[in-house]
Formats: structure tokens, C-alpha cells, sequence
């Protein structure tokens, strides 16, 4: 059974749990309706139909008596997974393995530059008087990716996946480093 079906038959057989009388999840006919659709998109098995990218992507609204988020993101992590595992075959098969080692090679490069330039000048800031993402908080992640691409220390995608980041004035431009983390997402579920 693949990731896909386990996702999907946990969400139709035993819906994912839903949050306690007056609290907030996912809503639940969003999260139904964007599985069934990924369901679909893997069993086509037709590459660019849904990419592990949009997986990560992904939004759900917030409502009272939704989903408990926790188990929803944890199976979006998995069906992340399963797709960027078919992404994988797929560019092995049409690139070949050397030209898509040294693709993903030079991805990992470009975000390596990114993360080892000096503490507080990874990312362009936002202006004084708004708010980014706390400069200091970024930093530690930074260096621990850092440590990851460049000597494998141990650094799952969940945890990436997992990283919050309080606010800050002056802080880090969300957008950067968003997409340099979903970079290094995308760098380690090509490495398997």
C-alpha cells in the first residue's frame, strides 16, 4: 500500500481526529476534498499532475471543530513524500542518474551559499518598521542545515517541515527564507 493510499484511507475510513469542542483545526471538507484529489493525481501516475512542491503548499482553512492539525500535517508530510519519491523515478528515468545527481547537486550548492554567508545578512530584511522573521531564531536553523549539507548531519524533512519562526521588526524576509527551506526540502527528498 502506498503512502498515498494510506493517507487517503486514513482520511475516508477513519477521518483524522477532530479537535475538542471549541478549538480550531483544518477544515474537514477542504482536507477530504485535497487528499481524494492527490489520490487521484498518484494513481494517474502522470508526472506534473501534482508535485511534491504543491503538497507542501498546501492550505487548509482554520475553523472551530476542524481537524486536529498535528495527524493532517503529519499525512500531507507523507504524501509529500510518496510524490517526491515518483518525482525521483521519473527524473532518474528522463535525465539519468549523473545529470540528476549533479540537478540536485547544484541546488543543494545554491541553498549551501544562501545559509553560510554571516549570521544576520542571510536574507534581506524588511523594513524598520515591519515585521519578519526573528533574525537570531533563522541564524540556528541556518547553520544546522548548514551542518547538514555540507557534512550530513542528521536533519530529517520533518523537522525542516516543522520550523516556526517567531516575528521580529527588521527581521528576515519571510518569502527568502520560505523558499530556501522548501529548497532544502526538496534537496533532501531527492536524496531519498
Amino acid at each position: 500500500m502506498t503512502e498515498i493510499e494510506t493517507a487517503d484511507r486514513g482520511a475516508s475510513a477513519t477521518p483524522f481526529p477532530t479537535v475538542p469542542r471549541g478549538r480550531k483545526g483544518y477544515e474537514k471538507r477542504a482536507v477530504d476534498a485535497f487528499l481524494s484529489h492527490a489520490r487521484a493525481a498518484f494513481e494517474a501516475d502522470e508526472p506534473g499532475v501534482l508535485r511534491s512542491a504543491e503538497v507542501r503548499a498546501v492550505a487548509f482553512p482554520v475553523v472551530r471543530g476542524g481537524y486536529a492539525i498535528g495527524p493532517v500535517d503529519a499525512a500531507l508530510g507523507r504524501v509529500e513524500d510518496a510524490f517526491a519519491a515518483r518525482e525521483r523515478e521519473h527524473a532518474l528515468s528522463r535525465l539519468g542518474a549523473r545529470a540528476w545527481v549533479a540537478e540536485t547537486r547544484d541546488t543543494a550548492q545554491v541553498v549551501l551559499d544562501r545559509l553560510t554567508r554571516p549570521a544576520g545578512r542571510r536574507f534581506d530584511r524588511v523594513g524598520l518598521w515591519h515585521y519578519g522573521y526573528r533574525v537570531e531564531e533563522v541564524d540556528v536553523v541556518a547553520e544546522r542545515i548548514s551542518r547538514y549539507l555540507s557534512t550530513g548531519d542528521p536533519v530529517t524533512p520533518e523537522q525542516v517541515r516543522a520550523v516556526a519562526f517567531r516575528m521580529q521588526r527588521n527581521g528576515y524576509r519571510e518569502t527568502q527564507v520560505d523558499a530556501v527551506l522548501d529548497a532544502v526540502i526538496e534537496v533532501m527528498l531527492a536524496v531519498g
